[in-house]
């Protein structure tokens, strides 16, 4: 499919973003970043892609432009490029805790927009993508949205905004638990005796493996956890030290807390439209 797309930020996200959609085929010339700074340019550069530091200049016959900028600056970048923008034009904002309805509000109330909320494992193909189209977005579009974030992982789709919350709790924050429990778990390696390596690659490939049961044996995480729990053994000497510190209530208190701070931020970023430059 031929189209055009032109990325607004070019940090890692967009970085990787592009690297995945050159992969799968989309050429170079397809593509623009545009972005303030020039070292992140220069990555761009590197990939074989036009890059500019005027963000008119980029979505200039654009088929979908990919907001990948901090939500602290969305309101402005998004208002200084209103007029640029049409009804024909897809935009897919990655960026957390910043509405639809603000973006609309910032440029037209008529555009096609979809809002994601992928997670850093994106830098690796190997993210996954939650998606949420508002009413103006056509079956083509949510085609070439889901081809654009499919090219960093999974991708799917949400139909009530808000979901984007628990999504954000869930996976955008997620991966971040993981990291939690590892480094958790490489420390305790280390106090039982372990040198630092060992413990560190002991709980990398055990990490990697529970994930790849859990995803290709079709069993419940609930049930495998049980499998490897033989009465009287090791593991269920360790997972009841768990149930009495409460784990699962804290993970599901945690989540929620996270799930809150997104709706806050939605809030935050979602103010009235800066004056826009002439």
């Amino acid at each position: 499919m031929t189209r055009r797309l032109a990325f607004i930020g070019a940090g890692n996200m967009a970085s990787s973003l592009i690297g995945g959609l050159l992969r799968s085929g989309t050429r170079p010339e397809q593509i623009i970043a545009a972005d303030p700074a020039a070292d992140q340019l220069k990555k761009i550069e590197a990939m074989g892609v036009a890059t500019t530091a005027d963000n008119a200049k980029a979505v200039a016959h654009a088929d979908a432009v990919i907001l990948a900028v901090k939500p602290q600056v969305m309101s402005v970048v998004v208002s200084n490029l209103a007029a640029h923008l049409t009804s024909e034009v897809l935009i897919v904002s990655i960026a957390a805790g910043v509405t639809s309805a603000s973006i609309a509000s910032w440029s037209r109330p008529e555009l096609a927009i979809v809002r994601c909320m992928p997670n850093t494992p994106a830098l690796y193909g190997a993210g996954i993508t939650a998606m949420f189209a508002n009413d103006h977005v056509q079956p083509r579009h949510r085609a070439l949205a889901a081809d654009v974030l499919g090219a960093a992982g999974e991708v799917l789709w949400v139909e009530v905004e808000s979901d984007l919350d628990a999504v954000t709790a869930v996976s955008g924050s997620g991966p971040a638990y993981f990291f939690y429990l590892m480094e958790a778990m490489t420390a305790a390696g280390q106090a039982q005796g372990l040198a630092p390596e060992v413990a560190l690659q002991l709980t990398l490939a055990t990490a990697h493996g529970a994930a790849l049961m859990a995803r290709q044996s079709g069993i419940a995480p609930s049930q495998l956890r049980k499998n490897v729990t033989s009465p009287g053994g090791t593991t269920e000497r360790a997972i009841s030290v768990l149930d009495a510190a409460g784990v699962h209530r804290t993970i599901r208190a945690a989540i929620e807390q996270a799930a809150i701070r997104s709706a806050e931020l939605a809030s935050e970023f979602g103010g009235p439209a800066p004056k826009a430059k002439e």
